[in-house]
């Protein structure tokens, strides 16, 4: 990493400058901000995320239910799986069914069955919310324990990436200001080179 590149500046040397030396402390600070704060912000971050998603899981297992539906009839076409977090090898037949809602209230409607081929009578298991509306099934506890570490080390990574973006910015005005000082040298000193009696 280039951060650990300017310790070198430290070492006694007569050709030392100042700005070595304000370089190997930016290069430490920043070094230690990465190591030290980028950890301790991913983990906070990840923590919060942690805590908020494992509410949300309870809250979504509170307010959906798993119920039976019963296939009333197949139709013809399935649509594309408007669900999410369905894989490409889940199959689903658009059937219309009839289910009964936590509350009792009967419906039916057309929806995606999980069925091969599905026939009149047969059954499967859907979520619903309380009042037997069609909801998508309940983010479960792992996936938003992995939620959470990805934002963890995301904030981490973003952490230690401004860390680095500043000490480069740093570095670059010293720099700027470093040719400027050599353009007013040799601005000074130039127009003499060359000229007889200059000791060139």
């Amino acid at each position: 990493m280039r951060v650990i590149g300017g310790l070198w500046r430290w070492r006694k040397n007569p050709l030392r400058r100042t700005t070595d030396l304000v370089e190997a402390w930016v290069a430490l600070v920043a070094l230690l901000l990465i190591v030290v704060a980028a950890p301790v912000v991913g983990s906070l971050v990840g923590a919060v995320a942690q805590d908020s998603l494992q509410r949300s899981v309870r809250a979504q297992h509170e307010s959906r239910h798993l119920v039976t539906a019963t296939v009333t009839r197949k139709l013809d076409r399935a649509p594309l799986d408007p669900e999410p977090d369905t894989t490409a090898h889940d199959i689903r037949t658009r059937v219309v069914a009839a289910w009964t809602a936590p509350d009792g209230t009967r419906l039916h409607d057309t929806v995606l069955a999980p069925l091969k081929s599905p026939h009149a009578g047969e059954h499967f298991r859907l979520w619903t919310d309380s009042r037997g509306h069609l909801v998508t099934r309940p983010l479960d506890s792992a996936t938003a324990t992995t939620h959470a570490v990805l934002a963890g080390l995301g904030a981490a990574m973003l952490t230690a990436g401004v860390v680095e973006s500043g000490r480069r910015l740093v570095l670059w005005r010293m720099v700027r200001r470093r040719y400027a000082g050599w353009d007013q040298a040799w601005d000074r000193a130039g127009p003499d080179w060359g000229k007889a009696g200059t000791g060139s």
